[in-house]
């Protein structure tokens, strides 16, 4: 049991069934009545995110999410297939359980799996990768006009907007929190 009065960022409990994480916290003490903890909590499963306010002696129940880092094998219709590093067993998601930005992760990519009482619910990917442009449209000499962007191809075949001077065949880097170009390599 966790009270309410020892929050952090990152600490995750549960609350109606439902497992949150604390995004930010700030205790408040009033200069009339009693204080109170005001937080803003991330639902860990459908990512919501909502503000409240909590008496600090409140006591949850702390909800552990396990990380186990796996390998990305392939996908098979709505299904990913992932590697444990440790036992190599295959472990099966569902499509609607991988993130947006699982797009620019290419296949034998270390990512981390997280659960919840063995249920997976979410895939981290790394927070940077580097990949191919396999097609864009050639930057023309001159054309250096500042935060002019177009639209390239990476080899997982996801689609991202990237400066004019990129051209085929270059390495760049991706921020995946973001979905944005972020260098050349």
């Amino acid at each position: 049991m966790i009270s309410a009065g020892e929050f952090r960022n990152g600490v995750t409990f549960e609350q109606d069934g439902q497992v949150l994480q604390v995004v930010e916290f700030q205790h408040v003490k009033p200069g009339k009545g009693a204080a109170f903890v005001r937080t803003k909590t991330k639902n860990v499963i459908t990512g919501s995110v909502v503000e409240t306010s909590y008496n600090p002696t409140a006591k949850f129940p702390q909800a552990f999410i396990e990380r186990k880092e796996v390998t990305y094998s392939y996908a098979d219709g709505d299904l990913y297939h992932f590697m444990d590093v440790e036992t190599y067993d295959d472990i099966p998601v569902n499509a609607s359980d991988v993130p947006e930005s699982f797009k620019f992760c290419k296949e034998n990519e270390t990512c981390k799996l997280l659960s919840y009482k063995g249920k997976v619910f979410s895939v981290e990917i790394p927070n940077f990768i580097e990949l191919e442009v396999v097609e864009t449209e050639p930057g023309f000499k001159g054309n250096t006009a500042t935060n002019t962007l177009k639209p390239a191809k990476v080899e997982t075949g996801a689609e991202i907007r990237v400066p004019m001077f990129i051209n085929e065949g270059d390495k760049i880097r991706i921020d995946t929190r973001t979905c944005e170009y972020m260098e050349r390599v």
